[in-house]
């Protein structure tokens, strides 16, 4: 059989701002027009400093240009406020947008795609970073402005008096080389600061998430030291940065006194043959300030650089791929026939499952099993098309799933995992939550088939209850995770060992209700237990990520290496061949 490769589709990313998702052009544009405003101020005060002060030395009437002096420095104050207020704008609204896009990127990307991604390193990508890629475009346009004065600077200077003019020019290709250095060796220190971070995080919250097996097992003193390992590479990253930000201040912290001594020097000369005048000498200084002030703008270029390696690592999330959902719907009252042709799944190049020609008939139950890395999980994530195969396609009731429409997927396929997220809402809206508008009666139905009702009523407001005001333990979490399916079952519905947390007696109860209370459909188990094997109308056995065998758990059980999958000893286990129901529970006794 010929098969197809089919790909997740690749999410574009667009320029910021430009799809409408950020707050676009205008507060770096404001932040830019106040600081140009501002330089502009800086850059007239010294002319009309100096002007005034001739007319007042020449014993005139200095008329309107102290109140002008007074102005351009009162405008100078007001426009750096005012640039202080939009740049805080522009970076919050900007963080804010970046952590979203990211956010939305990593939720709606394929799952597989974003396993590369640890829990800490993807924390640190919507936090740290996303907030100094968002302080970049305040920066660029706070950069670009610091720009304008010395450029205004040399003009005005070269007005004033051109010897002087030259002489700060000749200065300042030596000022530019130590920010070139400053950008070029701050970008790679960046890039692996931002790295060792990621992974400092990533062990701390492992560590968090284990810290019950952590004290049982008396580890403390190691994990720490795991932990804290990456530490000292750390510090030795951000000491250079700051002796890379240190050295480039001090460099141009010497450029600037002697470009400006040379300039005043040259403006005495210029002073004592009279060609320029005493007020012209106080703009000439003033203005071989504000043109060797470029070498000030290494903090701001230390910004830029730094959000330039942030916004990477926020995109990576970003433009992760995302599934292509097509046009078609699926034929109305189809029982949920599931069928994989010549699926193939690969993972870093390594074949991790092979499936071709098993059926799933619709209206029944099947259990997935095998050892651990037999391939259960990735087989339910692509008959539920979480993930897309390499090669082969998966179908229900006759259409590939990758050409059904999104809302004809989601709502007629249906997911229960081990460990459910279940939000920060009500028990009701956590049940409720989904592709479908489902009734509180519903919800309550769900509850009941889930056998969550019992410790929901204990709850302080039942159904209405907060969740994390709601203490509760691994197998409740797990049953208003099956609620939630059960309440959105369509013709399938893909239970990935969610019913592990429950005892044998909850986990029977559930299955009784899932036959007799939820929508009638397709299910697909990944099993662990016997037990739930033995309930099941046929059993897909996986080994090495192929299909070893099809068939009722009852025939499957006379092999002993299927028996070993649960434990059981080469004669049969202790009750020797389990007896096989199509519907309902074994008869008592019966379970291996």
């Amino acid at each position: 059989m010929r098969t197809t490769k089919t790909r997740p589709r690749q999410a574009h990313a667009v320029p910021d701002g430009a799809d409408g998702t950020g707050p676009g052009p205008a507060p770096a544009l404001l932040v830019l027009l106040c600081s140009v405003a501002a330089a502009a101020a800086a850059v007239a005060q010294p002319l009309v400093l100096g002007h005034t002060l001739d007319l007042l030395l020449r014993g005139g009437d200095a008329g309107h240009w102290p109140a002008l002096s007074a102005a351009l420095l009162v405008g100078e104050v007001l426009l750096d406020s005012l640039t202080a207020l939009f740049t805080g704008r522009c970076n919050a609204g900007w963080t804010a947008s970046i952590r979203s896009r990211a956010f939305t990127g990593l939720l709606r990307g394929v799952p597989d795609r974003a396993r590369p991604y640890s829990p800490g390193d993807v924390g640190t990508r919507l936090t740290l970073n996303a907030a100094d890629a968002g302080g970049a475009p305040a920066a660029r346009a706070a950069l670009a402005a610091s720009l304008v004065t010395p450029a205004g600077a040399l003009v005005a200077l070269a007005f004033v008096d051109l010897w002087v003019a030259a002489c700060v020019l000749a200065g300042l290709p030596a000022l530019a080389l130590v920010l070139r250095a400053f950008a070029r060796d701050t970008g790679a220190s960046v890039a692996a600061y931002q790295r060792v971070q990621a992974q400092i995080a990533s062990r701390l919250l492992e560590a968090m998430e284990g810290a019950a097996t952590i004290a049982a097992a008396g580890t403390v003193a190691r994990e720490r030291r795991r932990v804290l390992a990456p530490l000292a590479e750390l510090g030795a990253l951000g000491g250079r940065m700051w002796a890379l930000h240190g050295r480039a201040l001090a460099r141009s912290g010497v450029l600037v006194p002697l470009l400006v001594l040379a300039a005043t020097a040259v403006g005495g000369v210029r002073l004592a043959s009279g060609s320029l005048s005493v007020g012209g000498l106080l703009a000439a200084c003033r203005y071989a300030q504000l043109a060797a002030g470029v070498g000030g703008a290494a903090t701001l270029l230390g910004a830029v650089v730094r959000g330039r390696g942030a916004r990477e690592r926020t995109l990576a999330l970003e433009r992760l791929p995302a599934l292509a959902y097509g046009p078609c719907g699926l034929p109305p009252d189809g029982p949920g026939d599931l069928e994989l042709r010549g699926v193939r799944v690969l993972r870093d190049g390594r074949e991790v499952l092979r499936v071709d020609g098993v059926r799933v008939p619709g209206g029944r139950t099947t259990a997935v099993v095998g050892r651990s890395g037999a391939g259960k999980s990735v087989l339910a994530a692509v008959a539920g098309r979480l993930i897309d195969p390499d090669e082969g396609h998966v179908l229900l009731d006759g259409v590939r799933l990758d050409r059904l429409t999104r809302e004809a997927l989601r709502t007629e396929v249906a997911f229960a995992f081990e460990r459910p997220v279940l939000g920060e809402g009500t028990v009701a809206e956590a049940v409720a939550a989904g592709p479908r508008r489902v009734s509180p009666e519903q919800v309550r139905q769900a509850v009941r088939a889930a056998g969550a009702e019992a410790f929901v009523r204990r709850l302080p407001r039942g159904h209405d209850t907060p969740l994390p005001s709601a203490p509760l333990s691994g197998g409740e979490h797990q049953r208003l995770g099956l609620a939630r399916a059960f309440a959105h079952a369509g013709r399938l519905l893909v239970m990935d060992d969610a019913t592990s947390s429950l005892d044998t007696a909850t986990e029977y109860e559930v299955d009784r209700a899932l036959r007799r209370s939820v929508r009638p459909g397709t299910r697909l188990v990944v099993a662990h237990r016997p037990s739930v094997a033995a309930r099941a109308d046929q059993v897909v056995w996986l080994e090495d990520g192929r299909v070893r065998a099809v068939g009722p758990h009852r025939e499957l059980w006379q092999e002993a290496r299927y028996r070993a999958l649960f434990g059981a000893g080469g004669d049969g286990g202790h009750g020797g061949p389990v007896p096989h129901r199509e519907h309902g529970p074994l008869p008592e006794g019966a379970r291996p």
